[in-house]
């Protein structure tokens, strides 16, 4: 009873020490990081997905605090098809970093591959507001919903309909 007060003293200090030491961690990436995402940035662009997950996610065990390591995953993830996933890295992002423009234009390109054209456009709205109508990840998520969605998408729905008559 004595040393309650001075524990919980003891305590807030700690809680402190470490939200500050945390707050700082995404401003300095781990070289090492920072070499496996050059890692798998050099396979996503060679069209090696699985290898590129790998590395990226070496690079987060190593630094869990470096943003950007999400919005490469979430990359990964669309070119697998995997965009409910890539939606889930974009906004881990955005929850990191609600600024992000590239997370923000990723999860909306996201969300028109996936068919959700009203929610993309919420995103692109959200980022004119913040950065215009002249900011690449503007133009490229203005591109996205232009395109609409993947034909691929109307080919399997239609298939699918097909297959629920039969």
């Amino acid at each position: 009873m004595r040393f309650a007060p001075a524990a919980a003293a003891l305590s807030l200090c700690l809680a402190i020490s470490a939200s500050v030491i945390n707050a700082g961690a995404g401003d300095n990436p781990d070289a090492r990081a920072t070499a496996l995402v050059a890692q798998g940035q050099a396979a996503l662009a060679a069209g090696e997905t699985q290898a590129a997950v790998d590395a990226f996610e070496a690079a987060l065990a190593v630094d869990p605090g470096y943003t950007p390591i999400f919005i490469d995953l979430a990359e990964a993830a669309r070119q697998q098809g995997l965009q409910g996933k890539a939606i889930r890295y974009y906004r881990e992002a955005l929850e990191r970093d609600p600024g992000n423009f590239a997370a923000i234009s990723g999860e909306g390109a996201a969300l028109v591959e996936k068919g959700a054209l009203e929610k993309a456009k919420r995103n692109l709205a959200r980022l004119q507001s913040l950065c215009g109508d002249a900011c690449p990840e503007t133009v490229a998520l203005q591109s996205s919903i232009a395109r609409g969605v993947p034909a691929r998408l109307a080919a399997d729905t239609a298939a699918e309909g097909a297959a629920v008559s039969n």
